[in-house]
């Protein structure tokens, strides 16, 4: 039975810059922040798109809201209509990665590019029994336990050693939010699966991975690349799930490149 989706809502963007639009999806959890770094950077050559999806950062909580991936492919939609937008280079962290994923093969004329960052085609027993932790953590032992967990399950070790105070702000800012649209859409992820569709993707698509992930097992790259005709690979050693953060002026400059090869491209028929 198809999955019965409720009016799409306006959601809160950052807009910046002008060219060719760049759509960057922030995680479960997280907001348009994490891409804080990177945004001014690829502004200098296009439009930057950097949308806080439904029940994080500042967009709204809709009542009834199941946060589905169908609910949140119509938000982006809707953004993307409201702000008149051609053809994207999308690009996906994490839980925004496989929404990004599920974008591509539903509605592929509004995509020219893909970079996803710790993405996977499918939901396994690893990525699952963390987010079963984090649940159980929080509801055990309070927010401040959950955050301190995040903290350590996000981040590489060393880099998380170097980078005390700035790793405790990102998770102490988790104690501050709404939690209700994060643990409903973590439930709608239990059984994402797009490992039949996957070889259908037919941009040109850019898989890159820490191979100190925690969250996503490394091996999802392998995965995604073997999947998807044409892909490539990035590896980041030393390196957690958040690789945005771990590694902000290298990512910031690989998506300027990788958008500027593909600015070149014919955009995708509608």
């Amino acid at each position: 039975m198809p999955e019965e989706i409720p009016p799409a809502v306006a959601l809160f963007v950052r807009d910046e810059g002008e060219g060719d639009p760049v759509l960057l999806l922030h995680g479960l959890g997280g907001d348009h922040t994490i891409w804080d770094y990177q945004i001014p950077s690829l502004a200098k050559s296009f439009r930057v798109l950097a949308p806080d999806l439904r029940g994080h950062g500042r967009s709204p909580r809709p009542e009834g809201a199941r946060y589905t991936f169908g609910e949140f492919e119509g938000d982006v939609r809707k953004l993307l209509d409201d702000r008149k937008s051609g053809p994207v280079h999308l690009v996906g962290l994490s839980g925004g990665g496989l929404l990004a994923l599920r974008l591509v093969l539903d509605d592929p004329g509004r995509v020219r590019s893909l970079a996803l960052f710790g993405a996977m085609g499918h939901m396994d027993n690893h990525t699952r029994a963390v987010g079963q932790n984090w649940a159980e953590i929080l509801r055990d032992d309070g927010p401040a336990a959950y955050s301190r967990r995040l903290a350590m399950d996000l981040f590489a070790p060393d880099w998380l050693e170097a980078h005390m105070d700035l790793a405790e702000r990102i998770a102490k800012s988790q104690e501050e939010r709404n939690l209700k649209g994060i643990v409903q859409w973590a439930l709608a992820m239990k059984d994402y699966d797009l490992r039949s569709r996957l070889g259908k993707i037919r941009i040109p698509t850019l898989i890159l991975h820490g191979l100190d992930d925690n969250v996503v097992d490394p091996s999802h790259a392998r995965l995604l690349r073997q999947a998807i005709p044409g892909s490539e690979v990035r590896l980041f050693p030393n390196t957690g799930h958040l690789i945005p953060i771990e590694r902000p002026e290298e990512t910031a400059q690989i998506l300027l490149d990788w958008a500027s090869r593909n600015s070149t491209r014919p955009a995708p028929p509608s």
